[in-house]
């Protein structure tokens, strides 16, 4: 994944406030749909990791908006892997602006890792390929 490509996301109508201003449960949605694409790219996404019997809950979601986003503008969500250990992972993303490239919403959301009973899992052991990607990306992240 040496030429990633940062998320974008053009700001509907409906979500939006009465204001014209994105309510703020968006970025979550933003962030997951971020998280989806990122892992995409890094080469396996959610529906591999699921035929392989891995699912990947939210344990947890922290979002610290700093600026307004409105209806029209377009906004760059950077996605990364912030920490990992083989049993949990933390993303992390920052929310753009297009226009003035100011960070507008910055956050992380916190996952496990579980089989289909819902039995937690090392991603070392279960999928040597999984543990790998997001070692690589966590690594990538360092580097920067």
């Amino acid at each position: 994944m040496d030429e990633w490509k940062p998320y974008q996301h053009k700001v509907q109508y409906y979500e939006t406030d009465q204001m014209g201003i994105v309510h703020h449960s968006n970025y979550i949605r933003w962030s997951e749909e971020a998280r989806t694409d990122y892992m995409e790219q890094m080469g396996m996404g959610y529906d591999q990791m699921e035929e392989k019997g891995i699912i990947s809950p939210v344990l947890s979601v922290e979002a610290e908006y700093l600026r307004m986003v409105h209806f029209g503008d377009t906004v760059t969500i950077e996605t990364f892997v912030k920490e990992y250990n083989g049993v949990k992972l933390t993303v992390g993303y920052e929310v753009i602006s297009s226009k003035t490239q100011m960070v507008c919403c910055r956050g992380f959301t916190r996952h496990c890792f579980l089989n289909r009973e819902g039995k937690p899992l090392s991603l070392k052991r279960a999928c040597l390929d999984f543990h790998n990607m997001f070692a690589k990306g966590l690594e990538n992240h360092k580097n920067k």
